[in-house]
């Protein structure tokens, strides 16, 4: 039988490391996208391991939709998530934040149902608590936080 305790911890540090952040960005999400799209929205693939969401958001630039595999936390009630922009601990924003920005009107594939929410980017005591709450969520984003010089944007979604 299999210590799930064990293996969280095991992907933790796997997570954390440089190594991971160097070459996840580019298999994770095209994994997530595919067995999204052949499970018809039923499967996520990091989402064994940690909740996740599709997000579909508006391309900032482009005004084109914009479909992104996302962990993220779920919070109490069932009517919010928060959503992590640490890019697995890389120098620069991912663009799905920029798209939120610009659009906060979007949907994410929530466990095979879509669900219209508006994104805020939290700032201030709301972000500092929301932090304290992921980091307690998955300890890994401490270390992406660490790695980099920007605050790592936090967004609400909420259920329209």
């Amino acid at each position: 039988m299999i210590d799930i305790p064990v293996v969280q911890k095991a992907v933790q540090k796997v997570s954390s490391t440089r190594g991971f952040a160097k070459v996840a960005p580019y298999v994770l999400p095209a994994l997530d996208r595919a067995v999204h799209r052949l499970t018809r929205g039923r499967v996520l693939l990091s989402a064994q391991l940690l909740p996740g969401v599709i997000l579909t958001s508006t391309g900032a630039r482009s005004g084109l939709p914009r479909r992104t595999p996302l962990a993220c936390m779920p919070e109490e009630g069932g009517a919010s998530w928060i959503l992590i922009g640490s890019n697995f601990g890389r120098p620069g924003h991912p663009a799905w934040t920029g798209n939120l920005l610009a659009h906060p009107d979007a949907s994410i594939s929530w466990k095979g149902r879509d669900i219209p929410v508006t994104a805020r980017l939290l700032e201030g005591e709301e972000r500092a608590a929301a932090w304290k709450a992921v980091l307690a969520f998955w300890p890994p984003y401490a270390t992406y936080q660490a790695r980099v010089e920007r605050e790592i944007r936090l967004f609400r979604v909420v259920r329209k």
